[in-house]
């Protein structure tokens, strides 16, 4: 089995919290992701804000497409979900990679997230928000997400970067965002 090298900033796969197996992301995805997760970091170093977009693809025909993530609002949020199912239906699409902008709150204020949240609204708009670049890659073997922290990159005040990117396999993660890919059934990992 060839050794294959990887930069030092990317890691494949973490064992999840959430799944009592570890499982890395099959070559052929990562080949698709990996440019795209180098391009968000140079973004991010250039100073610009990354938008919210998903890439719907479809590795047999070797295409991908670019969506739009409006989150806004709620609705906003659905009617994005429900164009990144549409999309990735029109192209029978095996997998949705997304990148996005967030906020996460520190370990610590976890048991007082309902507070924040009264409190403030939401926690973009608290003290203890610290900003992250979040990544999901959902195929038909299953779902890999990744939240890295958006450090400054000095001397600059404007420029940002981010750390090393490690996946956790998370086969059962559920949402809005989840289960887009039209007439795929997430097969738990089992790779043919």
């Amino acid at each position: 089995m060839q050794q294959i090298k990887e930069p030092i900033h990317f890691k494949r796969v973490k064992r999840s919290k959430v799944s009592s197996h570890p499982m890395e992301i099959p070559e052929a995805y990562l080949q698709k992701i990996d440019p795209l997760v180098a391009h968000a970091r140079q973004l991010l170093e250039k100073g610009e804000t990354l938008a919210a977009i998903a890439f719907v693809g479809n590795l047999t025909k070797g295409q991908m497409i670019p969506v739009g993530l409006d989150d806004r609002s709620n609705s906003a949020k659905d009617q994005s979900a429900q164009t990144i199912a549409a999309t990735a239906a029109m192209l029978d699409a095996d997998f949705i990679f997304q990148v996005r902008e967030a906020w996460k709150l520190p370990q610590k204020y976890m048991a007082r997230h309902e507070e924040i949240l009264d409190k403030y609204g939401s926690i973009g708009a608290s003290p203890y928000a610290q900003d992250i670049v979040a990544f999901s890659l959902e195929t038909t073997h299953g779902t890999w997400i990744a939240t890295v922290f958006i450090k400054p990159k000095p001397p600059s005040k404007k420029r940002r970067t981010i750390g090393q990117v490690l996946f956790e396999y998370m086969p059962e993660v559920q949402g809005r965002f989840v289960g887009l890919l039209a007439n795929k059934q997430n097969d738990g990992g089992a790779i043919h």
